[in-house]
C-alpha cells in the first residue's frame, strides 16, 4: 500500500490570497471519492491529530484533502503558528467560502479523483461553512459535520457589541498560544450584508447531499443540542452522538502519537462507513 502525501501545496486564490493544502491518497489507477476537510475557528490543517486522521481516510480508499483558510492567521512560510494576526482579524465568511470553492475547483480535476463523488467534512465553524457550500454547490454530494455550529451568527452582544462597533476591533484570547486574536468589525459587516446567504438553518433544510451529523455529548465549545437541531432541520440526515466526547473528540495540540484518540477514531470509522454505504 503506497501512501502518497503531498504537503503544503500552494494555492493562489485571486479573491483572497495564497494558502496551503495537503493531499493524502493511495497510489493506484482507481478514481476515488474526494474528501475535503474544513477546519474551524482558531483551527488550521496541521492541528492536533488531523494528519493521523487524513492517513486513515487515505488508506480506506479516499482522496483526502485538508487546507488552511487564507485568513486563518497562519502563513505560507509557517503553517503551524498564528503569525499573521492582521489576516486573522480580516477574515470573514465570504473569504472562507471563496477559499473552499477554490479548493474544490483545484482538486476535483485531479486524475485520482472521481468528480461525481465530493464530500465535505467540516469541524466546528467549518461545519457551518460546509453546510452553506453544500447547498450552494451541486457538485457536493456528501456532507459530514463534526461538532458543528447551527448558526454563523456568533458575535458579541449588548455592550460588548457596541464597544466592538465603536472601536472597530475586539480581541479573543487563544488559550493555547496566549495570543490576543483580533476581530475587526468588517467581520460583522460582511455577515450583515450576506445574512440570507449565511443562513445555516436554511442551507441545512435545502441541502440535497447525503448528510451525517456527528457530535460529542460533552462538547464544551458547541452544545450537542446544535447537532440535534441540524438533524431536525434535515430529517434525511443521520445523527451520530459520541458519549462523553469533547469538541475535538479527544485530540489536542500537539498530538505526538501514531494512533488516533479513541473518540476521533470512532468518528473516522463512522465517516468511512457512511461514505461507503451512501456513495460507493
Amino acid at each position: 500500500m503506497n501512501l502518497t502525501i503531498e504537503k503544503n501545496i500552494k494555492l493562489e486564490n485571486p479573491e483572497t490570497r495564497s494558502f496551503l493544502a495537503d493531499s493524502f491518497y493511495i497510489e493506484n489507477n482507481e478514481k476515488r471519492p474526494l474528501i475535503i476537510f474544513v477546519h474551524g475557528y482558531k483551527g488550521y490543517k496541521d492541528w492536533g491529530a488531523w494528519n493521523v486522521m487524513a492517513k486513515k481516510f487515505a488508506k480506506a480508499g479516499f482522496f483526502f484533502v485538508k487546507f488552511n483558510f487564507s485568513h486563518n492567521g497562519t502563513t505560507i512560510e509557517d503553517p503551524f503558528n498564528f503569525g499573521d494576526l492582521e489576516a486573522f482579524g480580516n477574515n470573514n465568511y465570504s473569504k472562507e467560502l471563496s477559499d473552499l470553492g477554490f479548493v474544490i475547483d483545484h482538486f476535483i480535476t485531479d486524475p485520482h479523483v472521481d468528480p461525481e463523488k465530493v464530500i465535505l467534512i467540516g469541524h466546528s465553524r467549518g461545519g457551518g461553512i460546509s453546510i452553506i457550500k453544500t447547498f450552494e454547490d451541486e457538485r457536493i454530494n456528501g456532507l459530514i459535520t463534526l461538532a458543528s455550529v447551527d448558526t454563523l451568527e456568533r458575535f458579541p452582544t449588548g455592550n460588548a457589541f457596541e464597544n466592538w462597533k465603536n472601536s472597530g476591533v475586539y480581541f479573543v484570547l487563544n488559550g493555547r498560544t496566549k495570543q490576543e486574536m483580533p476581530h475587526y468589525y468588517q467581520f460583522y459587516e460582511n455577515y450583515e450584508q450576506n445574512e440570507h446567504r449565511f443562513d445555516v438553518e436554511r442551507a441545512t433544510e435545502m441541502a440535497k447531499a447525503h448528510v451525517l451529523v456527528i457530535h460529542g455529548t460533552d462538547d464544551e465549545a458547541v452544545e450537542v443540542k446544535q447537532a440535534e437541531h441540524l438533524h431536525i432541520l434535515n430529517p434525511n440526515s443521520e445523527l451520530f452522538l459520541i458519549e462523553n466526547a469533547n469538541h475535538t473528540f479527544g485530540a489536542k495540540e500537539p498530538w505526538t502519537e501514531e494512533e488516533l484518540p479513541k473518540d476521533l477514531n470512532a468518528v473516522t470509522e463512522k465517516c468511512i462507513d457512511f461514505i461507503n454505504k451512501k456513495m460507493r
